[in-house]
């Protein structure tokens, strides 16, 4: 009997990935405008999206968060859609850096910054369940290995 992967664990890797984009593109869109965030009871969010970290190479952070999330949701409902197997071997390799990078980020907000940003916080909440999901995917895909170009 062939074991199949759970359908509610590739819906929750969409889900997921929708709700970390759209927490992104907010941040993107405050950092395009210029705007502060209002979230001053809540933390220090301003001091984070607009420290020297926020930017790598001209890109802000935010808008890396954009793109991460959105590879990670295409990907989600190219399998469901279609079945490939190719973006159930990338979607754990993207995961696992994008839970290292957001241990790096929390890091920065913590001991180099001293603020946090709720934003960023639940963004790297969304990261870490990506990657939380990515490992129950890991442990209980198909014993065989499925040829990834069908």
């Amino acid at each position: 009997m062939k074991k199949l992967i759970p359908n509610w664990l590739i819906w929750a890797l969409a889900a997921v990935a929708f709700i970390g984009f759209v927490d992104a593109s907010y941040l993107t869109a405050i950092h395009y405008k210029g705007a502060e965030l209002g979230c001053n009871e809540w933390g220090s969010c301003n001091e984070v999206t607009t420290s020297k970290y926020s930017v790598i190479f001209g890109i802000p952070m935010a808008l890396m968060g954009v793109l991460y999330y959105l590879a990670i949701l295409i990907g989600a409902l190219v399998y469901i859609d279609t079945k490939w197997k190719l973006p159930l071997i990338l979607i754990p390799i993207a995961t696992t850096f994008g839970f290292l990078f957001s241990i790096g980020l929390v890091y920065l907000q913590l001991f180099v910054i001293h603020a946090i940003c709720i934003y960023c916080m639940f963004s790297a909440g969304t990261s870490t369940t990506l990657f939380i999901l990515s490992l129950i995917y890991l442990f209980t895909r198909p014993s065989e290995q499925a040829d990834i170009c069908q």
